[in-house]
């Protein structure tokens, strides 16, 4: 999946700096940053953010006559860049720990403590950056990174006070929800949040035009969304009236 948005960053002519990846030990990645910059990214990508969903029958248990399916999950979270906003972050709630980058299996990168994690004491937020050299430039991009999350939390609490009680009705939409399932054993993709299916996971993983087609229909769905709570806010008060 990392992969999937590296590909589709490209098709849409975006930036994909990597922040921080890391390897799991057990093969695959554990976790993984990144910026991405260019033309209305955070608009195309901002339906991306939640719980991805994984069902498939892993290779070890193809001989098995009880061929059972394996559900995993990956997280995505999507934040904007605050570049209209200014967020302000007194130093003193700051706790700043460096420590040597790492690579797959736990090897080190270099022998230099250049690796930076900040943790925002009042919120409890933590960053880290590893992917310079630099301690410096890995101190600059972690701070960038937890002013975003404060800026996302600050968003997030504005839409809670907003929502309306139809919304409510529909779900939150927090990270926490699943959003997407990926079946291999049936080569189905199910978006749950406009009930939309694909076949061809290889296709989709692509990410390239499957991916963008899906990305266009969760615009539309929401333009239509807040096209009908916009005509029931207005409608109200007139009925109220009569």
């Amino acid at each position: 999946m990392f992969e999937m948005y590296q590909n589709y960053a490209s098709y849409k002519n975006w930036s994909f700096d990597v922040l921080n990846y890391m390897s799991a030990d057990y093969g695959g990645l554990h976790h993984a940053a990144v910026h991405i910059s260019g033309d209305c990214v955070y608009r195309h990508l901002k339906y991306e953010g939640g719980t991805h969903r994984v069902q498939r029958i892993p290779e070890i248990g193809l001989s098995s006559r009880m061929q059972r399916i394996h559900t995993g999950t990956m997280a995505v979270i999507v934040l904007p860049r605050p570049e209209e906003v200014e967020i302000k972050v007194d130093p003193r709630d700051l706790r700043i720990d460096t420590f040597r980058s790492k690579g797959a299996g736990g090897q080190h990168v270099n022998t230099t403590d250049s690796a930076v994690r900040i943790v925002h004491n009042p919120t409890g937020l933590t960053v880290e950056c590893q992917q310079e050299r630099s301690q410096q430039q890995n101190r600059e991009i972690a701070l960038r990174t937890l002013k975003e999350k404060l800026y996302r939390q600050i968003i997030e609490k504005e839409l809670n006070q907003k929502q309306s009680s139809r919304k409510l009705q529909l779900g939150t939409r927090s990270q926490s929800e699943r959003i997407r399932t990926y079946n291999f054993t049936q080569d189905r993709i199910t978006y749950h949040r406009i009930s939309y299916e694909v076949r061809n996971i290889k296709e989709f993983l692509s990410g390239e035009g499957m991916l963008d087609e899906l990305i266009s229909k969760l615009l539309e769905s929401a333009e239509m969304e807040a096209l009908v709570e916009y005509i029931e806010n207005n409608l109200n008060p007139l009925q109220a009236d009569a």
